[in-house]
């Protein structure tokens, strides 16, 4: 098939890249940021841009490339329209966002998460594509139940989950525009692994340096996906029917904060004397020093309330609609985790 992955210079695009040219696909990735690993298949696009806009660039790049030689600047090349990258396409697949807690301006999450979308239907529905993937987020379910699944209540806390829910919305008016069309939307918990530098990343990095603040009693349990494992349902879904398909990705069997502390201290080889607890009550306060000293010092913090509430939050989902299909995740979670230390802290 030929394949167009639009945000595929990123983490999850990279390992899903290699996964179907192992499989004899022909791909494209398309990113407004160049692919490391695979320079020759990138495309350089905006979804921000309408989908006939090729010449339109951020403003940060305006200035210079106008100059000389700008196509080569950094790297970069003359900006593509959406249109013209997709032609031929048989699937897309749209895994770009705008996704951190604290991006500025907020306006970024409707232009990339929803405008975006909005465009990426467009195009194809100009050019007769059939199928689109939408990596989506358990972020629209916000603070949920322990367990929800697919028919979970939608509640987002934020901006992220908010326009993660809207743009599914888009390619749901898509989908219904054309019997033909076949819409699959997978809601992923977090991603981490080899090369990530996301939550999780940041969880290891503090118990690697002996810094590690456990906040709460720990018995809260998080859903967690290796890296290798969503590229490889990505993968599958490729071959779903007419219709739309939704799908929570979340490897089985999730841990709970205090097993994910010892088992990274064992993988680490790091010999421990228990685990300490602050209580939550001082984590959310300290948390909220750090909010001032971000909001004085006009910059972004690892530290923040929001994130010592989401981390003292029970993530746990269940992904009832991926149990019903024939998917076998290739990696288990706990190798996942050990191939990650191992890569990040202990071969470098």
């Amino acid at each position: 098939m030929n394949i167009t992955i639009i945000g595929g210079a990123g983490f999850v695009g990279t390992r899903l890249t290699a996964r179907l040219l192992a499989e004899g696909h022909s791909v494209k990735i398309a990113d407004k940021r160049r692919s490391e690993k695979y320079p020759e298949l990138w495309h350089r696009i905006d979804v921000r841009n309408k989908p006939d806009e090729s010449n339109c660039f951020p403003e940060s790049l305006t200035d210079k490339l106008a100059a000389p030689g700008a196509a080569e600047i950094a790297g970069q090349q003359p900006m593509n329209s959406l249109l013209d990258i997709l032609q031929g396409s048989e699937v897309v697949i749209n895994l770009s966002a705008e996704h951190r807690d604290d991006v500025t301006p907020t306006s970024l999450y409707d232009e990339v998460n929803v405008e975006g979308s909005a465009h990426v239907c467009e195009a194809c529905a100009k050019l007769g594509i059939h199928k689109i993937m939408f990596t989506s987020s358990v972020a629209v379910y916000g603070f949920a139940p322990v367990g929800t699944d697919e028919t979970g209540k939608i509640d987002y806390f934020n901006d992220y989950g908010r326009t993660k829910f809207l743009a599914e919305g888009k390619y749901r008016e898509w989908q219904t525009s054309d019997s033909n069309n076949c819409l699959t939307i997978i809601r992923p918990t977090v991603i981490f692994g080899e090369g990530n530098r996301g939550n999780v990343y940041n969880l290891l990095h503090q118990i690697a340096s002996g810094r590690f603040p456990m906040v709460g009693d720990g018995k809260n349990r998080k859903s967690m996906n290796y890296v290798e494992n969503v590229a490889a349902f990505l993968q599958f879904c490729i071959n779903n029917g007419p219709g739309e398909h939704l799908f929570n990705y979340c490897d089985e069997p999730a841990y709970d904060m205090n097993s994910l502390v010892l088992d990274v201290y064992k993988y680490l080889g790091k010999p421990h004397k228990g685990i300490f607890h602050w209580p939550y009550w001082l984590g959310y306060m300290g948390g909220k020093c750090f909010d001032v000293l971000a909001f004085i010092l006009h910059t972004k913090l690892p530290i923040s309330s929001i994130r010592v509430k989401k981390f003292c939050q029970d993530t746990y989902f269940v992904g009832n609609n991926v149990k019903k299909t024939d998917f076998v995740a290739p990696v288990k979670l706990e190798d996942g985790l050990k191939t990650t230390i191992e890569y990040e802290f202990l071969k470098k």
